[in-house]
């Protein structure tokens, strides 16, 4: 792919607000015109003592930052940080540069319109730019953005399941661990990513999402997601 196409940073495009004189839209410019938002239902409580993904419904999380960015995130300790913070770091080196306050973990908000929003009580979800992502909609990343996203899961293989694939009100800023607390290949993941982390020149920030391997194996882990 041609590598100017590749760096692109994310383009807004404002456009004049209909029937408004003067008006203004800002519009996040994805792979085609934003579909339609899909209808929430209206909040509901959620009162389990775990989120919907299976983990604990915690008080508070911890603070942590996210690598190379001047953005933090609130999440539970453990394997799920790990994991997390990795989507952010490649969010923010591969898709866009992230600033303090595009990343929203950790809620005590215990009203939630589906129930994957649930898994923000127990620290085991994030939202990459929810005002620019909504809820509802699609189609808001450009298509080599979604190359990389794709990368990103197919890099964690499954520990990881985003909002955008979601069959009802998708939500494609949200990125949640898919799987229970101690799964055996989420502490494999998870320990992997730390010794990226310890390793300079791995993990986020060195790796081509576009290289032909690596976009051969993420089309054949989506294709065995969906199946």
């Amino acid at each position: 792919m041609n590598t100017s196409v590749r760096n692109l940073p994310r383009r807004w495009f404002i456009t004049s607000a209909a029937g408004t004189a003067g008006g203004a839209v800002l519009l996040g410019a994805g792979s085609a015109t934003p579909a339609a938002a899909t209808p929430l239902v209206e909040g509901a409580t959620w009162n389990g003592k775990t989120s919907a993904n299976g983990w604990p419904v915690i008080g508070k999380g911890t603070r942590h930052a996210i690598e190379g960015s001047p953005a933090s995130v609130t999440l539970a300790d453990g394997d799920a940080a790990i994991v997390l913070l990795h989507v952010a770091r490649r969010f923010h080196y591969e898709v866009d540069a992230l600033r303090v306050g595009d990343v929203t973990g950790h809620s005590t908000n215990p009203v939630v319109r589906k129930d994957y929003e649930s898994n923000y009580l127990s620290g085991t979800a994030i939202a990459i730019r929810p005002g620019a992502y909504p809820p509802g909609i699609t189609g808001g990343l450009f298509p080599h953005e979604l190359i990389v996203i794709r990368d990103i899961l197919t890099e964690l293989d499954g520990t990881v399941s985003w909002g955008g694939d979601e069959a009802t009100a998708p939500k494609e800023s949200h990125f949640q661990i898919a799987l229970n607390p101690g799964h055996p290949k989420l502490k494999r993941v998870a320990a992997k990513l730390r010794g990226w982390n310890e390793k300079p020149g791995t993990g986020a920030g060195a790796t081509d999402a576009f290289a032909p391997a690596r976009r051969k194996a993420a089309r054949t882990f989506k294709q065995r997601a969906v199946n």
